[in-house]
């Protein structure tokens, strides 16, 4: 059965992103900085069809892979997608994506295995066509954080895992913005130490 699942990494104080962002800037100032642990991944590198780059091959890369494998389709805000949609890779996604916009499209039908559909109707219309894209394979909220809070508001997020760079932002996107702590009952299933950063896997039961 599919888990409603995120995957991100945040600063020590809480941001997804820094100031300015953009299609030029899509982390914001200082962003990139958050994920240099995966930048030395050669799985990284080799998921977003770039192989060849990249360092080490190690448990950080392990998890990258895993992530990919256990995903069957992604949910992305429409922020996110123009932030994107200049710098990817054809077939970055090898699975079903589904872009919340209140903007009018038809799909972009990759070569391969990425289609992009243009949901004009809400979280859970996207939420419901990406359970049958998905096949009983979990679906990625992708982000930004807007998408991300509103499943989180929403109380459909069974899971994620977060990585904690060891770095402060200061001011930018804040990925727990107005979150309801009576909403959910939170436990950490897993930990993983890493010399960049810290990875957290989290369950999330709603509370009745």
């Amino acid at each position: 059965m599919s888990k409603i699942i995120f995957d991100s990494g945040i600063s020590l104080d809480g941001f997804l992103a820094g100031d300015h962002r953009s299609p030029a800037n899509p982390m914001g100032d200082n962003g990139p900085s958050m994920h240099k642990w995966m930048y030395k991944q050669k799985a990284f590198w080799k998921n977003i069809n770039m192989e060849g780059h990249g360092e080490e091959d190690g448990p950080d890369g392990k998890l990258i892979n895993d992530v990919f494998a256990r995903t069957g389709a992604y949910i992305m805000g429409k922020r996110m997608f123009e932030e994107g949609e200049v710098h990817w890779k054809e077939d970055l996604y090898k699975a079903d994506v589904y872009v919340l916009t209140h903007e009018k499209r038809e799909p972009w039908i990759q070569k391969g295995t990425t289609a992009f559909y243009f949901i004009n109707d809400g979280i859970q219309s996207a939420l419901e066509k990406a359970k049958q894209s998905a096949k009983g394979k979990d679906i990625r909220i992708q982000g930004g954080a807007n998408t991300i809070q509103q499943f989180l508001h929403a109380g459909l997020i069974d899971e994620f895992f977060i990585h904690i760079a060891p770095i402060f932002l200061g001011s930018g996107i804040r990925l727990f913005e107005g979150m309801d702590k009576s909403m959910y009952d939170v436990q950490i299933m897993e930990v993983i130490p890493s010399d960049l950063t810290t990875h957290i896997r989290y369950k999330l039961t709603k509370k009745p």
